[in-house]
C-alpha cells in the first residue's frame, strides 16, 4: 500500500467520538505531500500542501505509514528523529486516538 492509499482512507478511519469538537489540518509530508482537514466530525483529504496547517509530521512513506497502523510508536519515533513535526504538538499526540488503525489495513 502506498503512503497515498492509506491517507485516502483515513476519512473512513476516523472515530467521530475522538474527533468530537475537533476543528483542524493535518499536514503530512511525504513523497506525496497531502493534508486532512477534520471538521464537524468528518474528515477529508487532499493531495499537495494546506495553506496553514494546525501540524505538520514530515516522515518517510513506509514510518508513515507504520506509525498510522499503530506499528509504530509517535514518541519513539519522534525522538528517533523519524518524525519531525511543526506546530500543534498537543494535537500531534492526539492524532493516533483521531484514527482506527483497523481501518487502515
Amino acid at each position: 500500500m502506498s503512503v497515498a492509499d492509506l491517507l485516502q482512507k483515513l476519512p473512513a478511519a476516523l472515530n467521530a467520538d475522538a474527533a468530537a469538537g475537533t476543528d483542524a489540518v493535518i499536514q503530512f509530508n511525504t513523497s506525496q505531500p497531502h493534508y486532512v482537514t477534520i471538521k464537524g466530525g468528518a474528515a477529508t483529504v487532499a493531495a499537495g500542501t494546506a495553506g496553514s496547517p494546525d501540524v505538520t509530521l514530515t516522515m518517510e512513506d513506509d514510518d508513515l505509514i507504520a506509525l498510522m497502523k499503530g506499528e509504530l510508536n509517535g514518541m519513539t519515533a519522534f525522538m528517533t528523529g523519524k518524525l519531525q513535526l511543526d506546530g500543534d504538538l498537543m494535537l500531534a499526540q492526539r492524532i493516533g486516538g483521531l484514527f482506527d488503525p483497523a481501518k487502515l489495513a
